[in-house]
């Protein structure tokens, strides 16, 4: 009893002091920089674009994607529009850059003021990432004990990436667990949620590309009796790009507009890989990645919804997709969740397989809790020293952010040829 009362403390100390150091430090920082700089604060919500292009889309019936709406849009985001004659002022024009049907996801909220909105989608999102955890540990069929769960929720919400997602209001977080509730479903057999979930998640396609690629192997591997999900997959999809098209006819071609101006504005973006080993070896790299993966997953395509392959693979998908996509934004992090899981599931394995595995196994280990072990140290360092000081350090806790999807990547290559873990199964369910 003891020892798991220390281990609820000792996480809930990592995710207060993140929260700490984010609030008192990271932050302060940000602000005071801004305004040597003279750089522009508004709300900053990387919610309010979307939110405000759905507002007057259904509204008023004005183009989300339009310049005026841009504008309008930066007013609210940087408190000001964006003037290119001031050098200090941002590159990311903060333009409605999503499917035109994210705007439904928002519908019930375009008749609010955002800032209730905002506070709304706060707890919004600590909720479905606490909710997600759980589902993760479902799709794996891991059955762990209450408290293991208490602590991986508060290590959950009180991670970096989480956090910066839930106070940017980020979408991807949402994303993140729509396709935990994609790989659960598929997990409990039911096949036809699962592809809902999955076309749902494509408000971020570069975050639900792999999935469903990964989707379509697994449905041949077995069509007779996966294809629902397939089916699903595509018509969930058709409805959302159809009413999509009827609400704003032309739309897929101002997506794609508004992505390349996006990239071009940003300088482009980089992907993990890019940043490694530079632009060129990196899309090389992530090529060939890419078509290692699919021939992966094909050789593991009949594996059954239970089995170690198919946990191993769909982890796989979530981990490329972060080496590959054009940012490395660590709120996309969430995605590395179920690895992570495999990970603590497969610890002595792992550590007893090879000294390669050991070598990656602690290079993660560090890679995770470093930044809780910095965030930690600062907020101790509160109760001594003025916070402007330890401001001067305030990045330290994210100095292995780029280490993280890297040696997470690396490590769950070596997990593929661990033992198979076959979790009791679950009573039959339908196939629906």
């Amino acid at each position: 009893m003891l020892k798991r009362l220390c281990s609820i403390f000792v996480a809930a100390a990592f995710a207060a002091s993140m929260w700490i150091w984010v609030q008192r430090i990271a932050i302060p920082h940000q602000q005071d920089e801004s305004a040597a700089r003279g750089t522009p604060r508004g709300n900053l919500s990387d919610l309010y674009p979307r939110w405000l292009g759905a507002r007057e889309l259904l509204l008023h019936r004005r183009n989300p994607y339009s310049p005026g709406i841009t504008r309008e849009i930066q007013a609210g985001y940087y408190g000001r529009p964006l003037d290119p004659n001031r050098p200090n002022d941002p590159k990311d024009q903060q333009a409605f850059a999503y499917p035109v049907y994210v705007v439904y996801l928002l519908a019930p909220t375009v008749e609010l003021p955002f800032p209730i909105v905002q506070r709304a989608f706060f707890w919004f999102f600590i909720l479905i990432t606490a909710g997600s955890v759980l589902l993760w540990m479902q799709a794996l069929g891991w059955r762990p004990s209450l408290t293991t769960k208490l602590i991986w929720i508060l290590l959950a919400l009180g991670s970096f990436p989480v956090i910066q997602g839930i106070k940017l209001q980020q979408l991807s977080v949402l994303v993140a667990a729509l396709i935990a509730a994609a790989m659960h479903s598929l997990a409990r057999r039911r096949l036809i949620w699962a592809g809902m979930f999955l076309a749902l998640a494509t408000i971020k396609p570069q975050l639900a590309a792999l999935p469903i690629l990964w989707l379509c192997i697994w449905v041949l591997g077995d069509f007779r009796r996966r294809q629902r999900a397939l089916w699903s997959l595509a018509a969930t999809s058709a409805v959302l790009v159809i009413v999509g098209e009827i609400l704003l006819p032309g739309w897929i071609a101002q997506f794609r507009a508004a992505l390349t101006a996006y990239y071009q504005y940003t300088g482009g973006g980089k992907s993990v890989l890019d940043v490694a080993l530079t632009p060129l070896w990196g899309r090389i790299a992530s090529g060939i990645l890419i078509a290692a993966f699919l021939l992966v997953v094909w050789r593991v395509r009949q594996a059954d919804e239970h089995s170690s392959e198919f946990q191993w693979s769909f982890s796989l998908a979530l981990a490329v997709t972060l080496a590959v996509i054009p940012m490395f934004a660590p709120y996309n992090q969430l995605l590395l969740m179920p690895a992570l899981m495999i990970f603590v599931r497969s610890l002595p394995a792992l550590w007893s397989k090879n000294l390669l595995s050991r070598f990656l196994l602690a290079a993660a280990v560090i890679a995770v809790v470093f930044p809780w072990i910095a965030a930690v140290s600062l907020t101790a360092a509160l109760l001594f020293l003025p916070a402007t000081m330890l401001q001067k350090a305030w990045a330290i806790p994210i100095y292995t952010t780029f280490a993280i999807p890297v040696t997470t990547l690396a490590l769950l290559l070596v997990a593929r040829s661990l033992p198979p873990h076959a979790p009791p199964r679950p009573p039959a369910l339908r196939h629906t």
